[in-house]
């Protein structure tokens, strides 16, 4: 298997020619204090630690998987020491709360370093990277006492947090959670109920796990309006703070899955469990959307993390692996047969998957400023980088998620029959990416959170803006040699986008199926058109890096002829997304139900 590098060089490129996160970093009060050898320091630290420490235990856990034991999970060999040796570097501490023992940092920055311990091992990734949204949940609604309770021990990584949502009648659909909460006489509250998917609900990382979980209240009223929100200890807290006797929590089993098999995925009692209510009564489903919206970010990058990481195992094995001769005529003519890299089918997929690497390292970096300036106590720049992230969130976690399976799949198609087997990692790859889609909401939610709730609703003005800035940067480099042609397409696309979107609007109050049958095709188009803009842009800082004679020529060459393949073979499939939508949902709702079990 291919060890896994993390791609420090071309995230050099996004942060510092492509996005300007000097220029970024300067405007942010967190990053007062972290200079260029801090970030420097950090990226090579934590590019070591996801290289020689949790990459090598990827395959292992994989085979050897989680155990569940009487209520007890052991994971993986090496996983619970990582993890030990993460906590000592002092890596949960960055970005979280000073206050609370954390080390002040731009979230970006945590987010960037994330994409390596996601693609050297995404399965230790869901016990050790879960706790910033449990953090910043509670940071935002709960209690002084709760917050001095729980955030320190959470900021240290000396406990670690879950989000408790899913039940066995309920997925997505939050209006029938049944898990109850009974008030009791010390003004804390009893929780019952079973909760199923609860990713690391029980591990041997961490002493205590402090739960973040939705249940309704006696007088709850029905549907999501019903729902509250709760912290739930395992472990009861003594008075001075310390974990203490067990409380009313068993984990009954743990998921048997498709991937992420070293990852513990639990099925959780609550048989009275001791909690606190979390901001106001009823209005659960609000605070627990912190955690949501930061994870769903998470999932877009765990998606991309994989491509990256399919692209250098693929990569490795077309430059080595015979088979064949160019089609122009043979290129290593001492050898019987040239690499796979000469064969331009091989060529596609490698440059599919580069470009869904880079491209969605971008999207998901570009996001990440925005959530930077939602983090600032400036008013006016909190409120727009809100509406912008609403917009950029599902369009992100949705698209890139889909590209992250596409580009494994790919993997396993260039390794051919080597591909389909264990030994190179990418039937893992393939397996463990392929939750990414799932999860914080499918692909199908996401669409409808875009186009329904978002972009008809109060993110139309939203949309115009983001749009606009697109087509003020065609319109700044229409005349640039070069660019013109990517540009040229790149207003097009914009400008359908717009159109399209209108069409809709125009629609959709007479035909009520309309938006869900078209959401994952609008978000699609969304999401190819946002990263051809991001494409266009690398291919402008190429292009001025080659005229000035950069000795790093080969790797501006190679950005350039990315961006320009991404144009010609990737933007294109807006055209059936277009088709699509316009198509609208009659075909789809003409069947009967009864005629889908037709001659079966």
């Amino acid at each position: 298997m291919t060890p896994y590098q993390a791609p420090l060089r071309d995230l050099r490129f996004c942060f510092d020619e492509l996005l300007d996160y000097p220029a970024h970093y300067s405007t942010l009060p967190l990053a007062a204090e972290i200079g260029r050898d801090d970030v420097d320091f950090i990226v090579g630290e934590v590019a070591k630690f996801a290289q020689e420490v949790i990459a090598p235990l990827y395959v292992s856990g994989d085979s050897e998987g989680a155990h569940c034991e009487d209520g007890r999970v052991t994971s993986p060999r090496g996983f619970a020491e990582a993890y030990r040796r993460y906590v000592e570097a002092g890596w949960p501490r960055l970005g979280n709360p000073p206050e609370h023992g954390g080390q002040a940092a731009p979230y970006s920055l945590k987010l960037a370093v994330s994409e390596f311990m996601q693609a050297a091992n995404g399965a230790w990734c869901m016990y050790a990277l879960l706790n910033d949204g449990g953090i910043k949940t509670l940071m935002s609604y709960a209690q002084p006492a709760q917050i001095e309770a729980f955030v320190p021990k959470l900021v240290s990584g000396e406990w670690m947090s879950t989000m408790c949502l899913t039940e066995p009648q309920c997925g997505s659909d939050l209006n029938l959670v049944r898990c109850r909460a009974e008030p009791a006489a010390d003004g804390k509250y009893r929780i019952t109920g079973t909760k199923i998917f609860i990713s690391s609900g029980e591990q041997d990382f961490s002493e205590n796990i402090v739960h973040l979980v939705l249940a309704r209240l006696p007088d709850a009223p029905p549907g999501t309006r019903g729902i509250s929100l709760f912290v739930i200890p395992k472990r009861k807290l003594r008075d001075d703070g310390s974990a203490g006797d067990a409380n009313a929590i068993r984990c009954l089993s743990i998921e048997h899955k498709m991937g992420l098999k070293a990852s513990a995925t639990c099925v959780m009692a609550f048989d009275g469990a001791e909690g606190w209510l979390v901001g106001e009564p009823h209005r659960g489903l609000k605070a627990m959307f912190v955690y949501i919206n930061k994870s769903r970010l998470g999932t877009a990058q765990q998606g991309q993390a994989h491509a990256e990481a399919a692209y250098q195992a693929s990569l490795a094995y077309a430059r080595e692996r015979r088979a064949g001769r160019a089609p122009s005529g043979p290129v290593s003519r001492d050898k019987e047969a040239d690499a796979l890299l000469v064969h331009p089918d091989i060529r596609r997929m490698l440059l599919t998957q580069r470009a869904i690497a880079e491209g969605g390292r971008a999207l998901v970096l570009y996001c990440a400023q925005w959530v930077d300036r939602a983090d600032t106590d400036d008013r006016k720049v909190r409120e727009q980088a809100e509406r912008r992230l609403a917009l950029l969130t599902p369009i992100a976690k949705g698209a890139v998620s889909e590209w992250g399976s596409e580009a494994a799949d790919l993997g396993v198609q260039i390794l051919g029959g080597h591909g389909y087997m264990k030994e190179w990692g990418l039937e893992q790859r393939v397996r463990d990416v392929r939750i990414t889609r799932i999860y914080e909401g499918t692909t199908g939610i996401q669409g409808m959170d875009l186009l329904g709730r978002k972009v008809l609703g109060p993110q139309r003005e939203t949309l115009q803006e983001f749009t606009g800035e697109i087509l003020d940067f065609c319109a700044r480099h229409a005349s640039d040699n070069g660019l013109r042609p990517l540009v040229r397409k790149l207003a097009d696309a914009t400008n359908r986008w717009r159109t399209m979107t209108d069409r809709i609007a125009a629609r959709h109050s007479s035909d009520p199926d309309l938006v869900p049958a078209i959401a994952v095709d609008y978000l699609m188009f969304a999401g190819y058109v946002s990263v051809a803009w991001l494409w266009a842009r690398s291919a402008q800082v190429a292009n001025a890096k080659l005229a000035t004679k950069s000795p790093e020529r080969e790797f501006y060459l190679a950005k350039l002829q990315t961006a320009q393949f991404y144009f010609d073979r990737i933007l294109p499939r807006i055209a059936v997304c277009e088709a699509a939508v316009e198509a609208g949902s009659s075909s789809l709702m003409a069947m009967s139900d009864d005629g889908f079990a037709a001659g079966r």
